[in-house]
């Protein structure tokens, strides 16, 4: 696997094998994310869960959610990637979560990124400490919270209202993870990983973890990916027998789009291997990881959701003030706005159907470069004109 990665890296093919995934990718339908009842429940219209692999709500009129159950039956690893909750989808998240018996939620995003809603804030703050939400019937209450420089880590009540059970569970929030980008080291992410897998809520014994960020198919996708092939290089004690490749395709079998760029292919390759080691018995650089990750140090004060703008979901305290219906009223004008939009709005590589995603290679990873300014290769001005003229001739691919 080293070998593999040095090879890759020396001769600059990482845009290349990432062509290779995106085409090789399989195409499944997508109806029922399309529905009219349901375009107000996605955050972006070029985001959707295929309708064989789709997380189905089961105590509510409406069923769908746009989430996605993938299953590594290998690794015996199950997830649910979904999108960042919208206002309107909160109550649904919940009750998605207490039917699937999900004990940790992984948040990789900041509710605020680049001043525009990623997510809406779904969870109780320290000053508020319990949220209501009418809709699916359910309380959510904040039992402890532990900020360290680059994430934080809480543990949730969840109550059902109509039959009185509660719930704890984990709730692993990676506060600066750029979106479309990669974590700064591999070690500060796989100190996240596996403060994550401690906690034991990844294991068979529980349902399937949710992991979001805004769209549920970048951030998301890397960490289940390296996650997934850490298991399999434990179960088969031998890093060189696990193709990271093959195991991407089959996870995108499950949800379109799954790993957004060249860097964070690459970056997941340099976080299995490193991981690896640890894995097959070098039980030091575990604490380098603490060391390099430095997640004792002082947070940055735009990292902690509490030093953004709220996006609140509705709470029940409010239902019938004036307030309320302000806040209703804004609620549902963005709502519709969300979900009208496209993921590459933002200057960002769409997540679509691959075949979709083959046609828009080329302006936005040159946008996203441009803001972000992590990949080494960038997409040539000419390459770029020409998918744009390309994209013209087919129509607006998003919106089919």
């Amino acid at each position: 696997m080293d070998q593999e990665f040095e090879d890759i890296d020396s001769e600059g093919r990482w845009q290349k094998l990432y062509s290779e995934i995106r085409n090789q990718s399989y195409e499944c339908p997508y109806k029922v994310a399309k529905y009219p009842e349901n375009r107000n429940r996605n955050r972006y219209r070029d985001v959707s869960p295929f309708d064989h692999s789709r997380v189905k709500l089961e105590n509510t009129e409406n069923d769908y959610i746009n989430a996605s159950l993938v299953v590594m039956e290998e690794a015996q690893r199950s997830y649910i990637l979904t999108q960042g909750p919208l206002r309107n989808t909160c109550g649904h998240f919940w009750l998605m979560i207490w039917e699937q018996k999900t004990k940790a939620v992984i948040m990789l995003n900041r509710v605020i990124e680049k001043g525009s809603e990623k997510c809406a804030q779904y969870w109780p703050t320290a000053e508020e400490r319990e949220m209501a939400f009418r809709d699916t019937r359910f309380i959510v209450t904040l039992l402890s919270e532990d900020t360290k420089s680059y994430y934080t880590t809480r543990v949730l009540e969840l109550q059902n209202i109509n039959t009185g059970e509660k719930r704890e569970l984990h709730h692993f929030h990676y506060t600066t993870w750029p979106d479309f980008g990669v974590p700064e080291s591999p070690a500060s992410f796989l100190n996240f990983l596996f403060k994550v897998r401690e906690s034991g809520a990844l294991g068979v014994d529980h349902g399937p973890a949710v992991v979001h960020c805004s769209a549920g198919i970048g951030r998301s996708g890397t960490f289940s990916l390296v996650d997934t092939c850490l298991v399999l290089i434990d179960k088969k004690k031998d890093a060189s027998l696990v193709d990271i490749k093959s195991i991407l395709l089959n996870m995108r079998k499950y949800r379109m789009g799954l790993i957004q760029t060249p860097d964070q292919l690459r970056f997941s390759y340099m976080a299995v291997i490193e991981g690896a080691k640890y894995i097959m018995g070098d039980s030091s650089v575990q604490n380098r990881w603490r060391e390099l990750s430095r997640e004792d140090q002082e947070p940055l004060s735009e990292s902690p959701p509490s030093a953004q703008p709220q996006a609140r979901c509705p709470a029940e305290r409010y239902n019938g003030s004036q307030r309320a219906a302000q806040q209703q009223q804004q609620q549902q004008q963005q709502q519709q706005e969300e979900a009208a939009g496209d993921y590459r709005q933002d200057c960002k590589i769409p997540a679509q159907s691959p075949r979709k995603e083959q046609e828009q290679d080329g302006n936005t990873t040159h946008k996203r470069h441009r803001e972000d300014s992590i990949s080494k290769t960038a997409q040539s001005k000419s390459r770029t004109n020409d998918s744009e003229k390309k994209r013209k001739s087919l129509g607006c691919i998003c919106c089919t």
